[in-house]
């Protein structure tokens, strides 16, 4: 026997619900000026009804002498060959399969540069036009980030030139007359393109890093890190490569909770920080270590994060600089380096869930603090 639900002949049948539909911009109570983009309406006979605040500051043409006038000389665009937009486009007479324009660089007079959209509307499928919706975009947020793109570049060339130029200039010198050195002088040759092959390695691991950073693909492979010893052994590091010990000063204060992190990543972060410290500097480098609170969980105060405070006792960082110091190309001084380290430091640290603040230390000079989480892996909780 099958059980299951019928209705009678006749029998009313339950009301399916209406099915939703986008609000109009009366309902939503939303202002065309209130837009941030500009924007641009005509109506089926090409007369502009619509221009709104934005689309006259992007287009420095006032809203009054716009609207009732044709959209062509409402918006006389051309392409960046200086061909006219709307002869090529022709949304009235075109095919009436046309919906729009994609988004493109277009040209108004002047020269100035604007991203424009089109939306065909029509009253039935393949009709004639009824409406032509135009979206104007300032391209001024493209263009800095095209500048960046392009100072990266730069700076990268600049970079890759010298240790390059060292690495030729050594290797062909040894190869051309490799017996007329004696063996101090070969040593001495090939340490310094070892080294010059090490900063290009560090200058291509830094634009992988930004490369990641900046499309949230940097990976994490959490394991528990003693942070202690991570920082005793970049300070061994320094001792060895000739800083005096007295230099640093380390002080931690137990219990620490267990931290979990990715050790490499870690490192990179110290590294960096205490580069920083070392090279921009002076005095004592004190790095603290204690248990803080998650920058997630502040209101229960537990000890769910782990804090290192880098500090030294040189001029610090200018008050007004403070706001840039995690920005890409920013130099504490001109003393070498891309500007990139600190940029790459604070990517590492909010993938790991952290924060990390620059301030004055209590001895005048700079203090970065950086908190990570506990966040232990998910099998373990």
């Amino acid at each position: 026997m099958t059980i299951g639900t019928s209705s009678a002949p006749g029998a009313p049948r339950a009301a399916r619900p209406p099915a939703p539909r986008s609000a109009g911009p009366a309902e939503l109570g939303i202002d065309p000026d209130q837009l941030p983009d500009g924007l641009v309406v005509a109506d089926e006979h090409g007369r502009v009804i619509c221009f709104n605040a934005a689309a006259a500051r992007i287009t420095a043409v006032p809203a009054e002498r716009a609207l009732g006038g044709r959209l062509d000389a409402a918006l006389p665009l051309e392409d960046l060959e200086g061909r006219r937009w709307w002869q090529l486009t022709d949304p009235y007479g075109g095919l009436a399969i046309r919906v729009g324009q994609p988004e493109r660089n277009l040209l108004l007079p002047g020269g100035r540069e604007v991203l424009v959209s089109a939306r065909y509307v029509r009253t039935r499928p393949t009709g004639p036009v009824h409406r032509v919706v135009v979206s104007l975009r300032d391209t001024e947020a493209r263009r800095r980030t095209e500048r960046s793109h392009a100072e990266l570049i730069a700076i990268v060339a600049h970079e890759l030139r010298s240790p390059l130029t060292s690495v030729k200039g050594f290797t062909a010198t040894l190869l051309a007359k490799w017996e007329r050195f004696t063996d101090e002088q070969k040593r001495l040759m090939l340490e310094t393109v070892d080294a010059d092959a090490d900063r290009v390695t560090r200058l291509i691991a830094e634009l992988l890093d930004i490369s990641r950073i900046d499309s949230g693909r940097l990976e994490l492979r959490r394991q528990p890190v003693d942070i202690g010893a991570a920082v005793g052994r970049h300070i061994q590091a320094y001792v060895a490569a000739g800083q005096p010990a007295d230099r640093f000063l380390l002080r931690i204060q137990h219990p620490l909770p267990d931290l979990w992190a990715d050790p490499d990543k870690v490192d990179q972060v110290l590294s960096n920080l205490l580069e920083n410290a070392v090279r921009h500097g002076e005095g004592t480098v004190t790095i603290d270590i204690t248990p803080s609170t998650s920058p997630r969980d502040r209101e229960n105060g537990e000890h769910a994060a782990t804090s290192v405070t880098v500090s030294d006792e040189g001029p610090g960082i200018p008050e007004e600089s403070m706001n840039r110091v995690f920005t890409r190309f920013w130099r504490g001084s001109k003393r070498g380096g891309t500007g990139l380290g600190l940029y790459i430091v604070k990517g590492i640290v909010e993938v790991h869930g952290g924060t990390i603040t620059v301030g004055r230390a209590p001895g005048g000079g700079a203090e970065l603090r950086f908190t990570l989480p506990v966040a232990a892996p998910a099998y373990l909780s």
